[in-house]
């Protein structure tokens, strides 16, 4: 674990940017809450006991604030260039770029913690117990989170089959 701030600035910055992007599907509001948290995070950085769990939660409660605040969100297909930073592609196939904006459109889609639940278990790999951590919430709660967005993306789906990457049965 990094023992000094710009260590841990160094060693999770690409990450901290890329599930701010999953989260806005704007990698310019990403970046605003990742550096507003980060300014943040280093005031208090000596009291900080788990600092990754810490300042991921502190990022999912930076997104929350923000979706309090726009309150209605006119939802926009992403671009190319948007789509690459979030992962970039497998092969130059028009059908990856489709499935993967189609995905990150019904994500967007969904309740706000149910999003932050399926993107920190599908595009972060994280327990329910660590996604717990970052949500505060019960691991049921998680549980049934990530249970209820995806009934909703199954009921959403297009008509090719588009599954969360890394999907644990």
């Amino acid at each position: 674990m990094p023992a000094t701030f710009d260590e841990f600035v160094a060693d999770r910055l690409d990450g901290l940017l890329r599930y701010a992007t999953v989260l806005t599907d704007d990698p310019y509001l990403a970046q605003d809450i990742v550096q507003e948290v980060l300014l943040r995070a280093q005031q208090r950085w000596h009291r900080i006991d788990s600092p990754p769990t810490y300042v991921r939660r502190m990022v999912t409660n930076e997104y929350f604030s923000w979706r309090r605040r726009l309150a209605v969100r006119r939802v926009v297909p992403s671009s190319p260039e948007v789509l690459d930073l979030v992962s970039p592609p497998v092969s130059d196939h028009a059908v990856d770029y489709d499935e993967r904006d189609a995905m990150l459109d019904r994500l967007a889609k969904l309740p706000r913690k149910q999003r932050a639940a399926i993107v920190l278990r599908y595009y972060e790999n994280y327990s329910d117990e660590e996604i717990g951590a970052v949500l505060r919430c019960a691991t049921s709660t998680v549980r049934s989170q990530i249970s209820r967005a995806l009934a909703t993306l199954r009921e959403t789906e297009p008509s090719s089959s588009v599954q969360p990457t890394g999907a644990r049965k």
